[in-house]
């Protein structure tokens, strides 16, 4: 313990540099894409060939202000309080239901109007909910490793957020939300007989979901034969796909792609990232693939630090936001690629987005305090469990 506080007070308790540097360049590349991306759009629908990206720049900015308190914070204070932060987590994705409260955009009830701001409530209520999972799987470790009602707890509560989620509809947020958890309780200690269990369950409605609704089937498996319907519910696969086939190697060049001239819907968005594989080809998918690895893995590490250190609430709201960054991100890249079905997930710290981009950014704040702390080797975690 005396040797890390001594290595933590050489580096003067600096956040970890892989982790954060790994997210400035993939939030700089965001934005130059944003740029490229929306360019055409922007000219068209505001007269300002920047709009988009000067919106996503004062979000970034936004983004940093929030990691910034988020690192501030300690770490006991988010524990004594997740209770709290649970409940303000499903009273926003109730909210948002109540008609002439929420907001309509393309079919779905995700937003509320906060004066110039619209805010996508599913981004802020998953990183609550995270953080609560995190505190009742330290509170909770020893029914979580002996009994099936400690894993049952806070699926239930989990469960409930997941269906709100589903009356938006969110289909997407909703099953990382649940995949992420049903991880949580796997690194918090849950029986491998209770966590297969449930991760049965899981499946099981996953499927009655899925063929309960036409149109949620049909998005699901429209994926796999994209070619059939290629001005209907393919359309924005196709484009997506002679995107990424029009990239090559190098790309065509950056803000030359051909796509993002109003043939793929979503481009500033959604599909950002077949927009980058068109303009810098299969290399920047590879830096970019790259780039979310060493971001997860640095999560973890981060997570197995505060571990060591005795910290075990830190660990997992380390590994629990680190894996659901990191699991977002290859979603949105697998579907733009047509390996997974059509989910209306962002790339988290790229694409266009106010609501997902601070939420994130305070999410890495939070991933950099549990570094911190870990380092510090504080003994917190019993006097904030005792109070």
């Amino acid at each position: 313990m005396a040797e890390a506080q001594a290595v933590a007070g050489r580096r003067g308790f600096a956040p970890d540099p892989v982790l954060w540097m790994t997210a400035a360049v993939i939030l700089g590349l965001g934005l130059v894409m944003v740029a490229s991306a929306s360019i055409t759009l922007a000219d068209k629908t505001t007269g300002n060939p920047f709009y988009f990206f000067e919106r996503q720049l004062v979000y970034a900015m936004a983004g940093l202000a929030a990691a910034a308190v988020a690192y501030s914070v300690p770490l006991a204070w988010w524990l004594r309080g997740n209770f709290v932060l649970l409940l303000l987590a499903l009273a926003m994705l109730a909210v948002v239901l109540i008609p002439g409260i929420g907001r309509h955009v393309n079919g779905s009830i995700r937003w509320l109007e906060l004066g110039p701001f619209r805010l996508q409530v599913s981004e802020p209520a998953r990183l609550l909910i995270l953080i609560y999972i995190a505190g009742y799987s330290v509170r909770q470790r020893a029914q979580l490793a002996e009994r099936l009602s400690g894993s049952l707890k806070p699926m239930l509560v989990v469960g409930l957020a997941a269906l709100l989620l589903l009356m938006e509809p969110d289909f997407g947020a909703a099953m990382v939300l649940i995949a992420t958890v049903m991880a949580m309780l796997f690194f918090g200690g849950v029986r491998l007989r209770d966590f297969s269990g449930l991760a049965l369950l899981g499946v099981v409605g996953f499927v009655v979901l899925a063929v309960a609704s036409p149109y949620r089937l049909e998005r699901l498996t429209g994926f796999l034969h994209p070619w059939s319907h290629p001005f209907d519910s393919g359309f924005q696969l196709t484009n997506s796909l002679i995107a990424i086939g029009r990239g090559g190697l190098f790309g065509v060049g950056l803000g030359e792609s051909v796509q993002k001239l109003f043939y793929l819907p979503e481009a500033h968005t959604d599909f950002l990232f077949a927009v980058l594989a068109e303009e810098l080809g299969l290399l920047g998918c590879v830096a970019v693939i790259a780039l979310y690895s060493i971001f997860t893995w640095r999560a973890v590490a981060i997570a197995r630090r505060a571990v060591r250190a005795g910290q075990p609430f830190g660990a997992q709201v380390a590994f629990g936001l680190g894996l659901w960054i990191g699991l977002q991100a290859f979603i949105n890249m697998g579907v733009n690629m047509g390996a997974l079905p059509t989910k209306g997930l962002t790339l988290p710290l790229m694409s266009y987005g106010g609501s997902s981009l601070i939420v994130v950014c305070a999410a890495i704040g939070l991933i950099l305090r549990v570094d911190r702390e870990s380092r510090e080797g504080r003994s917190w975690f019993e006097r904030a469990v005792a109070t």
